[in-house]
């Protein structure tokens, strides 16, 4: 009888060891997806990769093309001396582009169309360039992309914090209705944002606060902590979580953190974490620095 019982334990530790290892491993190949989707994104037409410019618009025209005497200089090898010029008029962007300039919208030739406001992103096209219209509070640029762009064609992958399940934290949310804080981005705009509440979590038995920020049937989360300008981008990182559960509960997961647009370009124009959203903590997982912007 004590020799049989002997034997059961080891059974017993190694079944227990096998779901132990097939539930981390399920756990790592979700990150690892999660990972590779990321990539994807980031190298895909939508992605930041191929950023080539960010050019703010003056009130009236602003003309541009690859000669240095135009307001926006695009890229000398994608465009030719002048391809047209941009009008503001009162929060209205309207392109007219040069008789031979072949600039197209939805596969369109056009020659003159307003282009902001619309109903929908209007995304107009010149050989391997992209453009189109964005607005940051008061002021209104145009944000170039080049599908050959060297950043594009640079990129080597992104290296990531080993996957550790203890970085993935349930936190309790704490709602704030009507309240708004203040979001500072790279260019110095400052812009009020709604924060519906805070998510309240532990770690190494310390709590630390987040203010989240909605976006669709997500959180949206700014942070910084000790490993920014060391291991990880100096203006923070970010990271989505679902919204709380009927406990109040939501899944902070940082194996999930990812840096900025502003880690890979120049041309982005980031909002930084506030100042209440920097923890007094290294949080050793998900994305680590990328380039030098």
């Amino acid at each position: 009888m004590i020799f049989r019982f002997v034997k059961v334990i080891p059974a017993v530790l190694l079944g227990f060891c096998l779901f132990s290892f097939i539930n981390d491993s399920d756990y790592e190949n979700k990150i690892k997806e999660w990972r590779k989707e990321r990539i994807i994104e980031l190298k895909s037409e939508q992605g930041y990769l191929n950023l080539a410019g960010l050019f703010w618009l003056d009130e009236g025209r602003n003309t541009f093309g690859s000669d240095a005497a135009n307001k926006f200089i695009f890229p000398s090898d994608r465009s030719p001396a002048n391809l047209g010029e941009f009008i503001l008029e009162n929060g209205k962007v309207t392109l007219i582009a040069k008789p031979d300039a072949e600039i197209y919208a939805n596969d369109q030739l056009v020659t003159k169309l307003t282009i902001f406001p619309s109903d929908q992103e209007i995304v107009l096209k010149h050989k391997t360039l992209r453009w189109f219209v964005i607005k940051r509070g008061e002021k209104y640029a145009i944000r170039l992309k080049d599908l050959d762009s060297p950043y594009l064609k640079e990129f080597k992958g992104i290296e990531s914090f080993p996957i550790a399940e203890q970085w993935k934290i349930k936190a309790k949310f704490e709602p704030t209705v009507g309240r708004k804080i203040s979001i500072l981005d790279v260019t110095g705009r400052l812009s009020e944002q709604e924060s519906p509440g805070v998510l309240v979590f532990n770690v190494k038995s310390k709590e630390y606060r987040l203010d989240a920020l909605s976006e669709g049937d997500s959180f949206f989360i700014l942070f910084g902590d000790k490993t920014n300008k060391k291991e990880t981008y100096g203006g923070g990182r970010f990271v989505y979580t679902s919204k709380p559960d009927a406990d109040g509960y939501v899944s902070l997961d940082f194996n999930k953190a990812y840096n900025p647009p502003c880690a890979f370009t120049p041309y982005a124009t980031c909002p930084l974490p506030p100042k209440q959203n920097i923890l007094a903590v290294a949080v050793t997982a998900g994305e680590k620095n990328y380039g030098h912007h």
